[in-house]
């Protein structure tokens, strides 16, 4: 979460590029060597912020709308959610699952940095590193994900990926958002496997 706009050197937003697109290219490059292991897991870290935002596919860079690291880092958060679900769509026929999952409250350097007010708040139900990890490590580990593809888990439980008038995303802004993650990383992708 980065207070003023910054681009990498590929040219895209830093907290886009971070959390979304390295993500999403590492997957395609892993993604047959998941597949050939026969338990092949993808454990997207999302987090609560993803539902304070919705899927936008129109200035995913902030190129026209005024930054905001807070607002970068819910969106990122719920495209990562929509970005594990568009890999369970396609990963069907294959011997890979993906789920998204949100580790509770932590209470990470960078909430201590860039969410004080927050943290001061929360800092009762906040939670440890090790207590955050527990239901990353489970997904990673435990049969049961296994058997399901596509679910967002807090606490080794499915959970609803939209609360109150948020509504899910239209299929055709799903879509476009892939088209935008596959194009994004067709270069980085291309190099990498020849």
């Amino acid at each position: 979460m980065v207070p003023e706009r910054r681009e990498t050197s590929d040219g895209h937003e830093l907290t886009l590029a971070t959390h979304v697109l390295g993500p999403h290219l590492l997957t395609r490059g892993l993604v047959d060597v998941l597949d050939a292991s026969g338990d092949g897991r993808l454990v997207w870290v999302s987090s609560g912020g993803m539902y304070a935002s919705e899927l936008r596919d129109d200035d995913l860079e902030f190129l026209k709308s005024a930054y905001s690291g807070e607002i970068a880092y819910a969106r990122t958060k719920r495209m990562q959610l929509v970005l594990a679900e568009k890999w369970a769509e396609h990963l069907l026929d294959r011997h890979v699952v993906s789920h998204t999952m949100h580790p509770g409250w932590v209470d990470t350097p960078g909430v201590r940095t860039f969410l004080p007010k927050f943290r001061g708040l929360t800092l009762p139900f906040m939670r440890s590193a090790d207590q955050g990890a527990d239901t990353i490590t489970w997904l990673v580990a435990s049969p049961t994900p296994n058997a399901s593809s596509g679910q967002f888990w807090n606490d080794r439980h499915v959970r609803p990926t939209t609360y109150g008038w948020r509504g899910r995303e239209s299929a055709d802004r799903r879509h476009r958002f892939w088209a935008f993650c596959q194009a994004a990383t067709d270069d980085r992708s291309d190099a990498r496997t020849g």
